[in-house]
């Protein structure tokens, strides 16, 4: 029998508005989507490259916690790339809160992290080596 093999993934993440939360990923970061599901809309689906990232609307008075306000320096997301620098103009550019500027951190990567609109940290990197 032959293995199966994970292809893709999908973080998830809550969010107190997900339409101004898909606005803001798909202006500051370039991401698409195609739909909104729910009536008022509760979910939806953004690509960027082929690659996905989930955002469902968390009920009302639900607390957002992002994981930098448990473990400082933790993202929520993180994303490998294949031109760090250029994604960092990209992003600058395109009016992206930067969480951090680009570094060369000692654990080999270059990188360089955003916030959204609900707080979480995305990252960004990509091997020096």
């Amino acid at each position: 029998m032959k293995k199966a093999c994970l292809v893709s993934t999908a973080p998830v993440l809550l969010v107190r508005d997900v339409v101004a939360a898909a606005e803001h990923y798909r202006d500051a970061l370039g991401f698409t989507y195609q739909r909104f599901w729910g009536d008022p809309p509760k979910f939806v689906i953004l690509d960027r490259d082929g690659l996905r990232l989930m955002l469902n609307q968390a009920p009302h008075g639900t607390v957002i916690v992002p994981h930098w306000k448990v473990d400082a320096g933790i993202w929520n997301v993180y994303y490998w790339v294949d031109n760090v620098d250029t994604l960092f103009a990209e992003f600058t550019a395109r009016g992206a809160k930067i969480d951090y500027g680009l570094d060369d951190k000692p654990y080999g990567i270059r990188e360089f992290g955003i916030q959204d609109l609900d707080g979480y940290d995305i990252g960004f990197g990509q091997p020096t080596s």
